[in-house]
Parts: C-alpha cells; sequence; structure tokens
C-alpha cells in the first residue's frame, strides 16, 4: 500500500517568517506536532512540538521566527513510496512524522498514527476474529500442510505475519474468521506442530 493512501492530505502549514508564538498556537488549536514550513507553494522544512519545547523559553517567542528553528532538511517520503518504507523511517530516525513530498512540494504528511492504522487495517485486527501462533520451520510443504489443515476446517484467513520466538524459532501468526480454534489446534499438533498460542 502507498503512502498517499493514508498521508493527511488537508495539512496545516506556516510561512518561514512566522513568529514561533503563532506556531505554537496553530498546533494548540488544531491538535497536532508537526508544521510543514511552505513558501510560494514550496516546501522549505519542518517545525516540530519537540522542536520547540527543546529551545524557547517564554520570553524569546515574540523574537524568534520559524526559519529559525526550524529543520531545514528532514527526512521526507515520496507519496509513491510504500508504507512499510515510510514505517522504517520512522523507526530508524526516531521520528513522529514524515512530510509527504513530490517534486519539492508538500502534498501531505504522515505521521505514526496513520502508519499504525494502515497496518491494522493490513492485519484486519479491528476485524472480529482469531489468531493462531505455529512454528512451522523453512519448509515449503509445512507451510502449505498446515494451510491445508486451516482449510479443510472450513476457516478463512484473513492475513500471516511472521515473528521469531525466544528460542529463535519462525513463528507463523494466522488470523482468522472468528472460529472455534480446538479442532485446527487439535488437527495441527496430531501432525506434529507447536501451537504457541491462540487468541481467544
Amino acid at each position: 500500500m502507498r503512502v498517499e493512501k493514508w498521508m493527511v492530505k488537508d495539512v496545516v502549514t506556516v510561512g518561514k517568517d512566522t513568529d514561533i508564538k503563532k506556531a505554537i498556537r496553530l498546533m494548540k488549536d488544531n491538535s497536532i506536532r508537526h508544521l510543514p514550513v511552505v513558501e510560494d507553494d514550496r516546501f522549505l522544512g519542518f517545525v516540530t512540538e519537540g522542536e520547540l519545547r527543546q529551545l524557547l523559553i517564554p520570553s524569546m517567542l515574540e523574537e524568534i521566527k520559524v526559519k529559525d528553528v526550524m529543520i531545514s532538511d528532514p527526512v521526507t517520503v515520496s507519496p509513491e513510496a510504500d508504507i512499510e518504507t515510510a514505517a522504517k523511517l520512522v523507526y530508524h530516525y526516531k521520528i513522529g512524522g514524515l512530510p509527504v513530498v513530490e517534486k519539492g512540494k508538500l502534498v501531505g504528511i504522515l505521521t505514526v498514527t496513520d502508519i499504525l492504522r494502515a497496518f491494522i487495517a493490513m492485519m484486519g485486527i479491528l476485524a472480529a476474529g482469531s489468531r493462531l501462533d505455529v512454528v512451522i520451520g523453512d519448509f515449503p510443504a509445512s507451510f502449505e500442510e498446515v494451510y491445508n489443515i486451516i482449510y479443510n476446517n472450513n476457516v478463512k484467513i484473513i492475513s500471516l505475519g511472521i515473528t521469531s520466538n525466544e528460542e529463535d524459532e519462525t513463528v507463523y501468526s494466522f488470523r482468522l474468521e472468528k472460529c472455534k480454534l480446538e479442532p485446527v489446534v487439535e488437527s495441527l499438533k496430531k501432525r506434529g506442530y507447536k501451537v504457541v498460542s491462540t487468541f481467544p
């Protein structure tokens, strides 16, 4: 899924000569923590709530302009980028939001909340369902067998995630339509598969 599907397109922005007091008020009034800096339709930089908290004291608010504190070369992302790329950028740089820029023009903003919303949708987490965590191994035939066991119990798979446990075993997390898991678990155990956990 691309960034453009999940980004906020109606973005509150400021100019580089806006005073900091107004920028802080904009953040507060709109319940946001990031302000892109734009001039003549060009993206110039980024102001974050964290930066303002670190740099300012009340007596300086009237004197300092946005251009004095903005991040002039922030990490950005293209609207055509996939959501996984954006998530890696946020994680790697430990930031809370990404300006979405195309040909030097700001077209949106993507926050951690937007990325979380995308992954929740991808995993079907908000849909009523069940979860089955199974250690399968690295053999394609094993995965096919587990898939067939689930399918033969008339259970539909919504999504699949892969992680590892404390024993460094590969764990496949099947998100399923809400169902009775006992018959599936019993069938898997009979075939020698390790069921790590289930929900509910």
